[in-house]
């Protein structure tokens, strides 16, 4: 079965003034979708047709460098995509909030980890939340498309939220102030759907 690069669960403009249309476009139709079309390429033809997107994440090891890249591609902007939205940003409620408080002290400090690991990353890379194995929360950035559940990352568990720190991101509107784009990020974040990446991790 190949894989399939699903629509988006809003418009293209739905995140504007934060994240343009523009972005949005090119971001999802374009990058996303070669990221899609390569994986495919690369598995065509191996066992790997026959394997879940998570599962060949969590075995990375195993695949050429073409299904690393580009399943890790697919992998973390199909999560990214996935919360944001519309009407969004504030701060996260329940049992989200609570083990963040407990983690990190405050809402605001988590918002400081995320972006400092987004503004850090050189190059091009993905600022994270994960669960660890021990079902606490943690801040990790990786390189490229490399992503927490991979069994090559420094850092691993399960993420429950990622920014793309990759220029094609933010820089038709941003250009090269990302810290910016990590500031405004937030009005688009979905905590909704971060909790229930976190109930579903633990």
């Amino acid at each position: 079965m190949a894989f399939e690069l699903e629509a988006l669960p809003y418009a293209n403009d739905a995140l504007e003034p934060h994240i343009d249309k523009d972005t949005m476009e090119i971001h999802h139709d374009r990058h996303h979708q070669a990221y899609v079309d390569n994986l495919n390429k690369a598995i065509a033809g191996t066992d790997a047709e026959n394997v879940s997107l998570e599962d060949i994440i969590k075995n990375i090891s195993k695949y050429p460098a073409a299904v690393r890249n580009n399943g890790g591609g697919h992998y973390n902007h199909k999560l990214f995509w996935s919360v944001l939205g519309p009407n969004a940003g504030g701060e996260p409620t329940g049992e989200l909030a609570d083990a963040i408080n407990v983690t990190f002290g405050s809402f605001s400090e988590l918002k400081t980890q995320l972006q400092n690991a987004g503004a850090t990353r050189f190059g091009s890379g993905w600022s994270w939340l994960i669960v660890t194995a021990e079902g606490k929360l943690a801040v990790t950035s990786t390189p490229n498309q490399d992503n927490p559940l991979m069994d090559v990352a420094e850092v691993k568990g399960t993420p429950i939220l990622g920014i793309d720190v990759w220029e094609h991101a933010y820089y038709l509107k941003y250009q090269n102030k990302r810290p910016a784009y990590l500031d405004a990020i937030f009005n688009v974040i979905n905590w909704d759907a971060v909790a229930a990446n976190y109930a579903a991790a633990k």
